[in-house]
């Protein structure tokens, strides 16, 4: 055991007094510091898309010159008074072309925003340069055209318009009691994390591998590997690289969380989708995200050291990057099915439930006898791939040479 934490802590260390782990760290955290704290001085609405103001701006008034410009192109005269158009879109002025080309030279020379041809109550064209994510001029434009097309049929059947509506329209008061998961509360942030996982398991595994396979160019290795347990040196490397990959993340995160925390007021709740995370799905994301981590570090390492040549590792890999996105897309893919029978099997399978048990945890129904059937499987895995993946990297740090199949090195394990 003392020559475990000897390794453990000589990993540590490089790790730590590495200039480029401690550079990346800070240019990361000085780059957050710098983008959460930006809407304090500069309104990131167009950044956006969407209103950042603080809620004491949002009360203030818009000048008249910074007013949206949208043409309007009334074919019917639904448009003699602006009154319905000033209610629907504030904070907008309006351009009344003549015809078509008009409309269209508008909005080609950016003049205005976007422009509407109104054909009839039924019948409606829009004309923009490029139509954001968050652009629902179309649908709210539709809803001013519904409402025009019932007066003008009250009107012109002696109806009230007015009492209809009112009949039509009843306030419904509405409480929402969940009693499982809000998936759309949840989704982002599951979405988010997953994200997260899976970019340190590409980028601090290869790190592993790397050092792994690095080391081979030193011949003193020999030495330390028919000296020390080899189950010592790889768990060593490996936790090493996971906490030394934890510690980086966890920093970045504590400060996105911290800084957003401080400067909501001035996001205007924009984020709140991304940081508003229940404890049970953090607890969650943090034991099965360290398990896969460990899963895969493991099993880089170990190919790490069947490879004699830095270039030759991506080749080696290959295999088990595949995997790794297989798991990634098909878990994002089915994060609006996580009762599905896809998630459910990926979540007992230890290359995958590190993500889709959390995932099903965050979004969906799931019983706390199979997150702990789920976790143990895991951990044993993680276990069994680890003493695997000593006796591999005992045996392929002594071989130079051409990259080792790991088909070929189970082979001449088991007939050892």
């Amino acid at each position: 055991m003392k020559k475990f934490i000897t390794v453990l802590q000589f990993e540590l260390t490089n790790y730590f007094k590495n200039k480029t782990y401690i550079t990346t760290t800070l240019i990361i955290a000085f780059i957050i510091g710098i983008f959460f704290t930006l809407p304090r001085f500069i309104d990131m609405s167009d950044f956006f898309g969407v209103p950042m103001k603080s809620l004491e701006k949002e009360k203030e008034e818009v000048p008249e010159e910074e007013y949206q410009k949208f043409a309007l192109l009334d074919q019917n005269g639904y448009f003699k008074e602006q009154t319905v158009l000033k209610a629907a879109f504030p904070e907008t002025k309006w351009i009344i072309a003549k015809n078509i080309e008009e409309i269209k030279s508008l909005v080609e020379k950016e003049d205005v925003d976007c422009g509407f041809v109104v054909k009839s109550t039924t019948e409606l064209e829009y004309y923009v340069i490029n139509k954001g994510m968050m652009d629902s001029n179309t649908e709210t434009f539709k809803e001013v055209l519904n409402t025009i097309g019932r007066q003008i049929y009250c009107q012109k059947n002696g109806l009230d318009y007015e009492s209809i509506q009112k009949a039509f329209n009843q306030p419904v008061n509405v409480k929402e009691q969940v009693l499982g998961k809000d998936t759309m509360k949840n989704y982002w942030y599951c979405y988010f994390l997953i994200i997260i996982i899976f970019m340190m398991i590409i980028f601090y595994s290869n790190m592993i591998a790397t050092s792994i396979t690095a080391e081979k160019s030193n011949r003193s290795i020999e030495v330390l590997v028919t000296s020390v347990n080899s189950n010592f040196l790889i768990f060593g490397k490996v936790i090493a690289g996971a906490l030394a990959g934890v510690v980086q993340t966890g920093i970045i995160i504590c400060e996105i969380l911290v800084l957003y925390k401080v400067n909501r007021e001035y996001w205007n709740g924009v984020l709140d989708m991304f940081m508003k995370i229940p404890a049970e799905s953090l607890i969650t994301f943090a034991f099965f995200g360290l398990g896969g981590f460990l899963f895969y570090a493991f099993c880089y390492g170990a190919v790490g050291a069947l490879v004699s040549k830095t270039e030759d590792l991506n080749k080696s890999t290959g295999g088990i990057q595949m995997i790794i996105m297989f798991v990634y897309f098909g878990v994002l893919m089915q994060l609006q099915n996580v009762d599905g029978i896809f998630i459910k099997v990926a979540s007992f399978l230890p290359f995958s439930s590190y993500s889709a048990m959390f995932a099903r945890v965050a979004l969906g129904k799931v019983e706390p006898w199979e997150v702990i059937v789920s976790f143990l499987i895991l951990l044993i895995s993680v276990i069994g791939v680890g003493i695997l993946g000593a006796k591999i990297y005992r045996m392929g740090t002594l071989r130079y040479g051409n990259p080792i199949k790991i088909s070929q090195a189970l082979k001449t394990l088991r007939q050892k």
